[in-house]
């Protein structure tokens, strides 16, 4: 497995665990890439050093050139992202000039359609390099905007086997999660399999856009109970707790979404970003204020503790024996330990729709309950999305697909067509000072034809 961008922390970390962990892969070879050595070097001898206290021949490599570890792969996991921390912050400030709020930044808004105009140059680069030196490879992006790279690497690199991922739908922690807040079970300790073959389960949607569809436990519909326990908890969500832009009123946000549709949304964090309800426009006073804008010092301050926890491993301040104790495993690699082992289990994959959802094209790209193997991906049936969450779906693909044809396609027009698209921008004249002002931010990152 070669992981291309080692230095992520929201995955590198994680892959370790399951590379040492797994008994299917831990005598395989990770291979760890990332263009900066100091950070790349910490990672190696990390899982070095985690691998030889748990006693298991897995082999390390790592490179700061990609091309040196990539032949002969059967996974490489795309996990990159370049200043992202930085970059994010100035797409929401310079939005939020504009009148358009971003929680996270990273998926819709002028926020993702700049995020892969930085990120998705660099991911069709090692896309020709994955087809030239190991084309029979599973290529895994865990990059945001998912779904943007996920319709970029399917159209423009149809001969590499491709999808994509997001970390917010793990099964079977996420139907646990459901199941808990349904009254089947008091606590995710408690989920066992025939609960799961019990519980009918449906969700679907556009990443970071997604919907639970149908929940349905041993014939009796329980959506209205997980909805209930969300109104109850959201009186005292924030109590205490995170609260960061992202973490917000999701609950309070879940309810009242289901209040209008009918349906629980399942990724509130970021779905409350794709609508347009928090965006503080409105003339009358809502009882959930405008969203919080996503908050750059903090996360500068998170990864610093994050890699001061590496270093402590490294140092021995915290005993590598602690390591396997401290992770556990991650979304990417549980699915590659499934494909090896043969092992016949379920996961979210952010793939080509293929009829799962009947009333929407076979080419749109959703995240999907799926059957996963060395084989392949196979989206299983879930119906029909519901009119009014489906026209706001279709929107959101219509944006990513513009973006994602733009991005490759070098087009300005097509770039400009994008943000109008949008679902966050309400005057042109705005979202052509805003492309403006985020070009001019992001030189250097951003490719140089941009200006020409």
């Amino acid at each position: 497995m070669v992981v291309i961008g080692a230095g992520s922390l929201f995955f590198g970390r994680q892959s370790i665990w399951q590379m040492v962990h797994s008994k299917y892969l831990n005598n395989g070879i990770l291979a760890l890439v990332d263009t900066d050595e100091e950070k790349l070097s910490k990672m190696m001898r990390l899982a070095e050093m985690v691998a030889r206290e748990n006693n298991v021949p897995l082999k390390v490599e790592g490179s700061t050139d990609r091309r040196q570890v990539l032949k002969g792969a059967d996974f490489v996991v795309l996990s990159f992202a370049e200043d992202t921390v930085k970059y994010r912050g100035i797409d929401c400030e310079v939005s939020l000039k504009y009148g358009i709020r971003m929680c996270s930044g990273d998926t819709i808004g002028p926020g993702g359609i700049f995020r892969a105009m930085r990120e998705l140059p660099v991911i069709m680069e090692c896309a020709k390099d994955i087809e030239e030196l190991c084309p029979d490879a599973w290529v895994i992006n865990y990059i945001n905007p998912s779904t943007v790279h996920g319709i970029a690497l399917s159209r423009y690199a149809p001969n590499l086997k491709t999808f994509a991922l997001c970390d917010s739908h793990h099964m079977p922690h996420i139907k646990s999660y459901y199941a808990v807040r349904a009254g089947i079970i008091q606590d995710r300790s408690e989920f066992t399999g025939e609960i799961d073959r019990k519980f009918d389960f449906r969700v679907a949607g556009v990443n970071h856009f997604t919907w639970l569809l149908k929940a349905e436990y041993d014939g009796m519909d329980v959506m209205a109970p997980i909805a209930e326990a969300l109104r109850n908890s959201a009186a005292t969500e924030n109590n205490g707790g995170d609260t960061g832009a992202k973490a917000l009123y999701n609950d309070a946000i879940t309810y009242e979404l289901y209040d209008i549709f009918g349906y629980v949304p399942t990724c509130t964090a970021h779905t409350k970003e794709y609508v347009r309800y928090w965006q503080g426009l409105g003339k009358s006073k809502d009882a959930i204020p405008p969203l919080k804008i996503w908050e750059t010092d903090d996360r500068y301050k998170r990864h610093e503790e994050m890699w001061s926890q590496v270093d402590d491993f490294i140092t021995g301040n915290i005993p590598t024996a602690d390591y396997m104790k401290t992770f556990g495993p991650d979304h990417a690699t549980d699915i590659i330990e499934n494909m090896v082992g043969n092992l016949g289990k379920r996961f979210f994959i952010n793939t080509l729709n293929n009829g799962a959802v009947t009333n929407m094209n076979d080419d749109s790209f959703l995240e999907l309950l799926c059957e996963v193997s060395m084989d392949g991906v196979k989206p299983l049936h879930v119906g029909e999305m519901p009119r009014g969450i489906r026209g706001m779906q279709e929107l959101v693909l219509d944006t990513h697909e513009l973006t994602a044809e733009a991005v490759v396609e070098r087009n300005f027009g097509k770039l400009r067509r994008a943000m109008m698209t949008d679902p966050l921008v309400n005057s042109i004249q705005d979202a052509d000072m805003i492309i403006k002002e985020l070009l001019e931010q992001g030189r250097g990152i951003i490719p140089r034809y941009w200006y020409e």
